[in-house]
Parts: C-alpha cells; sequence; structure tokens
C-alpha cells in the first residue's frame, strides 16, 4: 500500500468519524438535550480524551503559549464555529448544513490570501466565487425554500474557516494534541452560556449519554485519523477526499433522520466540492510550479 493510498483511506475514516459525530449531536440534540448542554458534555469529554491522549504522549497538558493572542483568536473562531455549527445540525437538515461546511476551504484560501498574502491566481478566485455561488444555490435567499436557520451553518463555515487560518499562526511548540485539549475547553463555558439563555439543564436519559459518548469516541478519533492523513501521502492527493464527508452526510441524513436533498440542494453541493477540490488541486500545481 503506496502512502498516497494509504493517507487516502485515513482521510475517508477521518471523515466518516466526523459525519457520525454530527449524526450523534444531532440525535441528542433532537432528544430534547439543550444545545448549551450537548457542547458542555461534549466539550468537557472531547478535553479530558485528548488530555489523556497529550499525557500518555509525554506532553505538558498546560503551556504559557496558550495564552498568547493568536491563540485567544484561535479559541474564540473554535467556539463561534462549534457552537453555530451544532447549532445548525440541530435545527436544519443534517445535509443542508454539511454542504455548506463544505465550502471552509474556499474561504480559508481567500482569508490566507488577504491576511497573510499568500498568492492565489485569477482561476482560483474565480474558483471560490463559484464555490460561494454554490452556497446561494444551498440557502436560497428569498425564495420559498429559505430557511433563515441555514443561516447558522454560514456562520459556523465561518468560524471553522478562522480557526483554520489562527491555527496556522499559533505557536508551533504546541502540538496537535495540546491544540485539541484547548478547542474542547473552549466549548465548555460556551455552552455554559448558552445553557443559561435557554433556561436550564435536563438530566439526559441512558440513550443519549450513550450518544455523546460515541460522539466523543469517534470525534476523537477523526481528529486522530485526520493528523495521520495529512502527515501520510502527498497533499494534492490526500485532502480532496475530504468532501466524502458530504456523501457520508447525506447518506445518514436520508437514513436516520429521512431527509430527501432537493435538487438545488445536490447541485449546489456539487459545485461547492467541484469547486473545492479544483482550489486544492490549482494551489498545489502552482506551488510546484
Amino acid at each position: 500500500m503506496t502512502d498516497n493510498l494509504r493517507g487516502s483511506l485515513f482521510m475517508v475514516a477521518a471523515m466518516l468519524g466526523f459525519a457520525i459525530e454530527d449524526m450523534l449531536l444531532k440525535r441528542v440534540a433532537g432528544a430534547g438535550v439543550p444545545v448549551g448542554e450537548v457542547l458542555m458534555l461534549f466539550g468537557t469529554g472531547g478535553m479530558l480524551a485528548f488530555a489523556a491522549l497529550t499525557a500518555r504522549a509525554g506532553q505538558a497538558l498546560w503551556h504559557p503559549a496558550v495564552v498568547a493572542p493568536r491563540m485567544l483568536w484561535k479559541a474564540g473562531f473554535e467556539v463561534g464555529g462549534r457552537l453555530f455549527y451544532t447549532l445548525a445540525i440541530a435545527l436544519t437538515p443534517l445535509s443542508s448544513a454539511s454542504a455548506i461546511l463544505q465550502a471552509t476551504p474556499l474561504v480559508v484560501v481567500a482569508g490566507a490570501a488577504l491576511i497573510f498574502g499568500e498568492r492565489v491566481g485569477w482561476r482560483r478566485w474565480s474558483a471560490i466565487l463559484v464555490g460561494l455561488a454554490g452556497v446561494l444555490l444551498i440557502l436560497r435567499p428569498g425564495l420559498e425554500g429559505f430557511s433563515a436557520a441555514s443561516l447558522l451553518a454560514v456562520a459556523g463555515l465561518l468560524g471553522f474557516a478562522g480557526r483554520d487560518l489562527a491555527t496556522r499562526a499559533a505557536p508551533k511548540v504546541l502540538s496537535n494534541l495540546q491544540l485539541g485539549i484547548y478547542g474542547f475547553a473552549a466549548m465548555v463555558p460556551t455552552g455554559a452560556g448558552l445553557l443559561l439563555w435557554e433556561g436550564g439543564a435536563v438530566v439526559p436519559a441512558a440513550l443519549q449519554w450513550a450518544e455523546l459518548a460515541g460522539a466523543v469516541c469517534v470525534g476523537v478519533f477523526a481528529y486522530w485519523a485526520l493528523t495521520v492523513a495529512m502527515r501520510t501521502g502527498e497533499v494534492s492527493v490526500v485532502t480532496p477526499f475530504r468532501y466524502t464527508r458530504l456523501l457520508f452526510a447525506l447518506v445518514l441524513g436520508m437514513v436516520v433522520f429521512h431527509e430527501r436533498p432537493d435538487a438545488a440542494t445536490l447541485i449546489g453541493s456539487a459545485i461547492v466540492v467541484a469547486a473545492g477540490v479544483f482550489t486544492l488541486l490549482r494551489g498545489r500545481a502552482s506551488a510546484r510550479g
């Protein structure tokens, strides 16, 4: 098995894990557990899991660099992305929320050009605009199928894109495992604040506890698999397999929640994926050139 094939398989496994995580969190929220409480419990579980992995790797659980301004920016974007995307999957179809999220790499490329001065040619700028047009097709603002709650997925997309950009500027002394601790830890106070606004916590049933535990487990596995994928094989080969997450989300949405995406959602999703893959491959070709 070549490194490219191994990396691609790990990427597909990671995207399947993230899709299952979204499905489980949506089920918990749909069972009446407040979204703020879901964030608190999920954040606590993920934080403890990454803390255990960090300690096992012999790394410090705390590093002074975590309070650097760049890390505070990262934490803020992480909180916003996770908060709004969790609200999106709780209040809107899983398939449409996941489709909108697939535009994150496009926003990251645009942000890298505007903030870090990275060179982006007219072809990639065109692909970014086409991909954003695909998002508008999914949203359909002003038309009959428009749902204001879908804008939560857009806010989540912007939060995750800001997190990815801030991660590029994060202090190099912090490992991926340490970043995982702080990313999940930031969800706890955010969930607590949202829970106060929602009116208070409830005691989850045994099934909801099991689903939350499952979400933490598959989420941690997906993060690990993503890290392995990005360190195995060529980035230009491995990264496009990120978009398998949308395929898994569509299938889970139809099987678990009986969703039936309409033609506009499917066409918009295809446009976003095509634009994202082109942008990634074009960026790799430009780097080689």
